[in-house]
Formats: C-alpha cells, sequence, structure tokens
C-alpha cells in the first residue's frame, strides 16, 4: 500500500522511518517533508491545502494518510478527508480542540474531575494582571491557542507573569493565540509525556518519555519546541503511569464521547507526578514532538497494522523493545528568537543506533543545509540510558558541531540517577 505522511519536521520523519519499516508499504510520500527525508518521496504541496492534499491521495491510491501537525488538525483535515472516503489517521476538528483551545481543555478537565491545576481564563488583560497580583507568585501565564510550545510563561515572580500577559495579550506576539489566556497555579513535581492511541472510550498508552522545553541547561532560558527527549523514564512507577491512563487518558477519552467530539487518533497528555498524584499539564491531538522520536524506535509492532487495529476497535497489543532511546535536538544559534538559515550541517556520522532525524533542513548544491530552528535531532538507543546518552553526545563531540549551532548537554541528566529502576549518573 502507499502511505501518505503530512507534515515537514522531525516528528514525521519518524513516522516515516516506522511506516517505511513495514512489509505491507509500497511507498511512503511526505507532504511538504524535507530534504533529510530520504525514505520518502517528498510531495511539494503544504500541510494546510487540503484539496491538493486529496486530489494527490486519490491519484496515487495512498491507502492511509497521517497527519503530523497540530494546525492541519486544527483546521478540519481530517473532516475534509472522510468526506472524499479517504482513510486518515488523526482527530477530527471537534475533538482536536482539545489542543487548539487550553480554555476548552481545562473545562473540560473542570467538569469531568480529570486532575490539573487551579486556573482562570481571561480576554481582558487587565482583569488578567488583576489576578495575578492577588494569587501572587509562582505561577503559569499560557496563550489559549497554538504558539508552536513556545506560549507558555513559568513566571517566578508577579512582574515577570505581568510581562508575559503584556507579550500575549498587548504586543500580540502569538496572533490571535494570545486573544485570551489561561492563568493557572504553578505545580510542583516531575514532568512526563504519555501518549496514548485512542478510539472512543478505548484506550491504548504508549511508553512514557521526558521532554525538555526550556532552551539552556539546567532547564533555563525560554520554552522552545523541545530541545531533547528519551524513553522510557527510569524513576517513574508503573504505578503513577497506570494512575496516569486510568486518572487522565481514559475519562479524557470518554469527556469527548460525551461531549460529541469521539476522539481518534493519539492522545498527548503531558503530565506532572505531584504529591497528590499525576495531574494534566496541557493536552495535544497528535505526536508530541521530540517525544515521537525516541518513543517511537521503541514500538516492535508493525505501525499501520497498529493504526488499522485502533480504528476497527481492536486492542493493537503494543509491544516494547527492552532500553531505552534518547534524542538531543541541534538548533540554529539563537532559537528561538532570531537565527540565520542556510548553514551546512556537521557531519554526523550515524550508524544503525545511532540516527539523525531532520527538522529545519533543505538541500543546496546536494548538501544539507539549515533551514529552521530545530535543525535536527540525534538519536540513539542503549541498554541503559547512561550508555544511550553519552553515546549521543560523543558523536556530537566528534562531529565537533560549530557554534552557528547549539545543543543541551545535559539531556537526561536528572534521570540518570539512582531510581527505583536502579540507574545511576555519575559525572
Amino acid at each position: 500500500m502507499n502511505i501518505l505522511v503530512i507534515g515537514r519536521g522531525g516528528r514525521e520523519h519518524s513516522l516515516v522511518k516506522k511506516i517505511e519499516e513495514s512489509p505491507r508499504v509500497d511507498t511512503v510520500y511526505a507532504a511538504p517533508g524535507n530534504a533529510g527525508m530520504t525514505e520518502a518521496e517528498l510531495v511539494s504541496i503544504s500541510e494546510t491545502d487540503v484539496e491538493e492534499l486529496i486530489h494527490f491521495a486519490k491519484t496515487n491510491q495512498v491507502a492511509w494518510t497521517v497527519v503530523g501537525p497540530e494546525v492541519a488538525l486544527m483546521n478540519g483535515i481530517v473532516n475534509q478527508f472522510r468526506e472524499a472516503g479517504l482513510d486518515i489517521f488523526g482527530p477530527t476538528k471537534e475533538a482536536a480542540r482539545i489542543e487548539g483551545s487550553k480554555a476548552f481543555a481545562k473545562d473540560i478537565m473542570k467538569k469531568y474531575d480529570i486532575p490539573t491545576a487551579k486556573y482562570e481564563s481571561f480576554t481582558s488583560s487587565n482583569d488578567a494582571k488583576a489576578y495575578v497580583k492577588d494569587q501572587g507568585a509562582p505561577i503559569v501565564i499560557k496563550a489559549d491557542g497554538l504558539a508552536a510550545g513556545k506560549g507558555v510563561t513559568v513566571a517566578m515572580s508577579v512582574e515577570e507573569a505581568i510581562e508575559a500577559i503584556d507579550v500575549m495579550m498587548e504586543q500580540s506576539q502569538f496572533g490571535d493565540a494570545g486573544k485570551e489566556v489561561v492563568i493557572e497555579e504553578y505545580l510542583e513535581g516531575e514532568e512526563f509525556s504519555l501518549m496514548a492511541f485512542v478510539h472512543g472510550y478505548k484506550v491504548y498508552p504508549l511508553i512514557p518519555s521526558q521532554d525538555h522545553k526550556r532552551i539552556f541547561d539546567g532547564d533555563t532560558g525560554p520554552n522552545t519546541g523541545g530541545m531533547g527527549a528519551y524513553a522510557p523514564v527510569p524513576h517513574l512507577s508503573q504505578e503513577a503511569i497506570e494512575a496516569a491512563v486510568r486518572g487522565i487518558l481514559e475519562p479524557t477519552a470518554a469527556a469527548l464521547v460525551e461531549e460529541k467530539r469521539s476522539f481518534s487518533g493519539i492522545l498527548y497528555a503531558g503530565c506532572i507526578q505531584t504529591q497528590e498524584g499525576p495531574k494534566v499539564i496541557e493536552f495535544n491531538a497528535r505526536f508530541g514532538d521530540p517525544e515521537t522520536q525516541v518513543v517511537l524506535p521503541l514500538l516492535e509492532n508493525d505501525f499501520i497494522q497498529v493504526m488499522e487495529d485502533v480504528q476497527a476497535g481492536i486492542d493493537p497489543q503494543l509491544n516494547w523493545k527492552d532500553g531505552f532511546c534518547a534524542g538531543v535536538v541541534v538548533s540554529s544559534a539563537g532559537y528561538p528568537g532570531d537565527y540565520q538559515k542556510g548553514i551546512l550541517l556537521p557531519n554526523v556520522k550515524g550508524n544503525r543506533t545511532v540516527i539523525p532525524i531532520y527538522a529545519g533542513v533543505r538541500n543546496e548544491d546536494n548538501q544539507l543545509v539549515s533551514d529552521g530552528g530545530r535543525v535536527f535531532l540525534l538519536s540513539a538507543q542503549g541498554d541503559t540510558l547512561e550508555e544511550t546518552i553519552e553515546t549521543i553526545y560523543n558523536t556530537l563531540q566528534e562531529a565537533q558541531v560549530p557554534s552557528t549551532f547549539f545543543y543541551r548537554r545535559d539531556i537526561a541528566r536528572k534521570a540518570i540517577r539512582t531510581s527505583v529502576s536502579g540507574y545511576k549518573y555519575t559525572k
């Protein structure tokens, strides 16, 4: 069969690689894809040009379309493909609102008693600032709409919170996404990402992972789309994972059915393990990035079979490889602010277990050059998390990455310590 993957980033490259492993697949198309996706045939159609994508899928006998980016989902690509009689993996526009509006998601959680931080929503910056002054800091300010993972400020002072409100609501840095803000209590605990295949009431969880959102070592600096990740999370107990599935993913899937927004696709819960148990930080309506890059390589199943089983309401019986997968993002220096493009990529020597996953790249004179903020992720697999992450950093060091690029040097360091699973990292 022929498969179409919609999107251009690292998440989509991982999907392409996983789908291409299936013996049932003839050709994987990526629209628009990127120059690093050598496993796919690139199609120069934008993620949002749904009419052209439908025409392409029909003309090229595409059996399944898999949607990567959130914007396409919010715009209703799944609804339109299904109306055209085409099979597509992802939630409808109505179900995807769980990611498209943070206020909507919080209201759903409140209505159905799904554990999350206390919050209030505001469309007036004056009211928002008054609330912050009344509550004090630390406090969390979130743009209601989509902001590519950057519309969140964890303010450690009232002044920082006021500035974040100004940036979102007065200066419109995130456009319409910041017209409404959600202000939440600050939660203490260990963050983790838990994705699941969902179809209606049925939930099939993937292994947990942990993302690193801040740009600098020690989780400092502004939020990004993600600077690295690893899976599974050795210091997260099985009891905590099961509590998140039972208390968060399953009731959320049921709530969306009850709200006549039945979800089918990947539901992503960004969670935090507090003293009171796991709570929701955010929901996404698709595979996470960069979590997908470290979770999918550990999945033993045929992705196509899993997708078909989930859509049919059949338990896909997910099986996972032993060991760990980790990834470190190499970004353009200056990201998430201004940065240069067109810089020749460092010569990273990959092998069977050390694999570059490309995102912000293009082809120039038959060479890959940078074309975005997050340029590529270097992933590796290993028996222990310590071995895995050291392999990545040794490979990057050997590549002599120039100062025009930047990467964090502490991905997974907090996790490589004495834990419930017995892993320990010693500097």
